[in-house]
């Protein structure tokens, strides 16, 4: 071997590096090219619809038998004025299969070893866990959106045979809807930090159903001053309820306090899963 071969320079490697757009665009490929991701968001619009449209329906029908009745339907708690909250009925639902997805998101990749690929490729893994959180986010968030104005659109000529159509100017109607796209995008932040904090999909995501509908049924059951007063109102479910509320009671938490409450049990969770992404081997 010559001396000018030993002392050639070794080649410098081109490129712009790891970035956090890069990262984000990353993980919106792999988003968007799972076949799963699209059947659990077309499942989240189809049950919100449903349910809220059914919810409709029924309230619908129950005012109208209980007028031809002679009966007063608030007074057995049918009061038309509720039939505005249907446009984000189903989110009750659609909350748990939008979290899930978060959880399947990451909880996926452990379970499968392609987590390694993904911490190789952005080896600070941070702004990895950060760009899964932005696309979970956005998309959630248009989803519950879609979601709840559809219900309000496909619900109206149900409700028209009954007299009991409404529109969008209804106080508070077009806010809550637009809520219910935050409420939704905190839903999957949850999911997704559950999914990294247990890197497992079935725990996660039993995790995630026992926190926001084990938990308020527990609660309610149990005749506690401490625990409706002190817990139960500040359980996620509960409080993210408030948040897309039409009327609040002077007792309950506002929408902003709802929303303040549910953020911050996606933020502390998203905050253990950084530390944990950030300490732990993959």
């Amino acid at each position: 071997m010559s001396t000018a071969t030993m002392n050639r320079p070794a080649a410098r490697v081109s490129g712009k590096g790891v970035s956090f757009a890069r990262a984000l665009h990353s993980e919106w490929i792999k988003f968007t090219t799972l076949r799963s991701t699209w059947i659990l968001l077309a499942t989240t619009v189809a049950v919100s619809i449903g349910i809220g449209v059914l919810g409709a329906w029924g309230m619908g029908s129950g005012i109208e038998q209980l007028r031809a009745d002679g009966q007063d339907p608030a007074s057995v708690g049918l009061d038309p004025s509720m039939i505005p909250m249907m446009a984000t009925g189903g989110l009750d639902f659609g909350q748990l299969i939008i979290g899930a997805l978060g959880v399947l998101l990451i909880a996926s990749e452990y379970s499968t070893g392609m987590i390694r690929s993904t911490m190789t490729a952005v080896p600070r893994r941070i702004p990895a866990l950060a760009a899964k959180a932005v696309v979970v986010a956005v998309v959630a968030a248009i989803v519950g959106v879609v979601s709840s104005f559809a219900t309000y659109f496909v619900s109206q000529p149900v409700l028209s045979q009954y007299g009991l159509e409404y529109g969008l100017d209804v106080e508070n109607l077009v806010q809550s809807i637009l809520l219910s796209g935050v409420y939704l995008a905190l839903v999957a932040l949850m999911g997704l930090a559950l999914g990294s904090l247990l890197r497992n999909s079935a725990g996660g995501i039993v995790t995630l159903v026992a926190l926001l509908l084990v938990l308020p049924i527990v609660a309610s059951m149990l005749q506690f001053d401490w625990v409706k007063d002190g817990v139960e109102p500040f359980l996620p479910s509960n409080a993210g309820r408030q948040l897309v509320a039409l009327q609040i009671p002077e007792d309950a938490l506002t929408q902003l306090q709802g929303g303040l409450v549910m953020a911050a049990w996606a933020a502390v969770l998203l905050v253990a899963a950084a530390f944990t992404t950030k300490t732990r081997d993959v």
